[in-house]
């Protein structure tokens, strides 16, 4: 059995992190699927997801993080190519990724305790996100 849905979340941009881990969690009961894997994707080339303990503190550090590693502030050949101001959110969601597979055993998706499936919008300004999710088993 293979069931493909799709979840839509409006973000802030500049680095908003959303859990859709309930929203996940409510299309995987609604698909029926007992056992086998289910893949997260986002559409749209500056937006990644992953898992992440969604807690204040590991917000901030999550952010400051990408500023460090992939800073806002210096030149992007992406950005003179297109006249726009948005190289960085490519490069940082590039690196992170935009898909994730998790388990899912008796119905559930294997996860950790303090675990959660995060979006994260790093364009620089906010967007209209398409989440698709394909549930693949039995």
């Amino acid at each position: 059995m293979v069931v493909t849905k799709k979840i839509h979340f409006d973000t802030r941009g500049n680095g908003h992190i959303i859990d859709i881990t309930p929203d996940v969690v409510k299309q995987l009961a609604s698909a029926g699927l007992r056992n086998g894997t289910a893949t997260v994707f986002i559409t749209g080339s500056t937006t990644a997801v992953t898992t992440i303990e969604f807690e204040p503190g590991l917000l901030s550090d999550f952010k400051t993080m990408w500023e460090r590693v992939i800073p806002k502030n210096i030149p992007y050949q992406h950005d003179a190519a297109w006249g726009e101001s948005n190289g960085f959110s490519h490069v940082r969601a590039s690196l992170l990724g935009p898909s994730l597979v998790i388990p899912v055993v008796e119905g559930v998706m294997v996860l950790g305790t303090w675990q959660q499936i995060v979006l994260i919008d790093f364009d620089h300004q906010p967007r209209s996100r398409e989440v698709v999710l394909q549930f693949a088993g039995e």
